[in-house]
């Protein structure tokens, strides 16, 4: 087995600008994993996050350290024991996933069983602001099924009444990206219920967010930052009534798929989400995606410019990836 590694960094510019609690940005920046074996090249992406201590110059370190055992044949199931979760391994998973599915002439969909992948509703994303401006991204975007909107200042409640007036018909998911605190839940709470928010995406710190267990859902309350892999969901279900799962926290679709699967056994609802990136990153996601409760895979709607083969977008719909892209 002779087996070539090459990465390299590419910059896709955003549709304008992307705020969240934590800031802004203009550019999705993510790293490229290509491992090539007998003529044919599987391919992943990652997006380093901040949030979690990760740069570019970090992913691309480590995968270069895992570079000489991809060369020696590493199968994906070994790659939990040498690689910690995170966008790296994300890359270097769905790099093998797309391989494997290369040489052998069976799909990934295939291989986990989804006999016809679907096509999903999709959340699309609206970025933080002052109420008006989101008021009027809202009605923009009004005839979707479903909105993400991303909150997290200490007083959300005029934002979220003015998204609501101006999308009477959509669902709505708020993200506040560790943006609240205890004393302020009780009042976002209460205008989400009046609302009909249909979800709450990480109210509290990571690492801050036991006052969950002590108050009220209204509304149910997904873990984001809080959770990264399949170990870490038992010690959430007193907190949280869904997890999202990203393929950059997992470090790939191998552990995603077992943090889904156990995560649907302790009666958590599932959100598959994403960062900021092109088709390549969502196209694992979408299979991973198939059956889940919620659906957050806008990041290529929100580029400029995608990749060539990119995931075909309809309405409110994502649907699955073609050969061309990935799997």
């Amino acid at each position: 087995m002779a087996r070539t590694v090459s990465t390299n960094i590419e910059h896709f510019p955003i549709a304008g600008t992307f705020t969240i609690s934590r800031g802004s940005k203009t550019t999705a920046s993510v790293v490229t994993c290509r491992i090539t074996e007998d003529g044919a090249t599987g391919i992943g992406e990652c997006v380093p996050y901040g949030r979690y201590g990760e740069t570019l110059e970090s992913v691309l370190s480590q995968i270069e350290a895992i570079t000489p055992e991809l060369k020696s044949g590493i199968r994906r199931d070994a790659l939990n024991d040498r690689m910690p979760a995170g966008a790296a391994r994300n890359a270097v998973d769905c790099a093998l996933w797309d391989l494997q599915s290369k040489l052998s002439g069976v799909s990934v969909a295939s291989r986990l069983g989804i006999k016809t992948p679907k096509p999903l509703t999709t959340a699309y994303t609206l970025s933080l602001g002052e109420p008006a401006s989101m008021a009027a991204q809202a009605a923009i975007w009004s005839h979707r099924a479903l909105l993400k909107v991303k909150v997290g200042t200490p007083d959300d409640r005029e934002r979220i009444r003015a998204v609501r007036a101006a999308a009477p018909a959509s669902d709505i998911i708020l993200d506040a990206n560790e943006g609240w605190a205890p004393e302020t839940l009780a009042m976002h709470f209460e205008v989400c219920a009046e609302a009909g928010i249909a979800l709450i995406e990480q109210p509290l710190p990571a690492g801050n967010d036991s006052f969950l267990a002590s108050i009220a859902h209204p509304v149910p309350v997904c873990a984001d930052e809080s959770v990264h892999k399949t170990s870490d969901l038992a010690s959430l279900v007193d907190r949280y009534d869904a997890v999202n799962i990203k393929l950059d926290k997992t470090g790939g679709l191998t552990e995603g798929l077992r943090m889904r699967d156990a995560a649907k056994a302790l009666d958590l609802k599932i959100m598959i989400g994403c960062m900021v990136g092109s088709s390549l990153g969502m196209a694992p996601a979408v299979l991973l995606a198939q059956g889940a409760d919620f659906v957050d895979l806008d990041g290529p709607l929100l580029l400029a410019k995608d990749r060539h083969h990119g995931l075909h977008y309809e309405a409110s719909l994502v649907y699955p990836p073609t050969a061309g892209l990935w799997g």
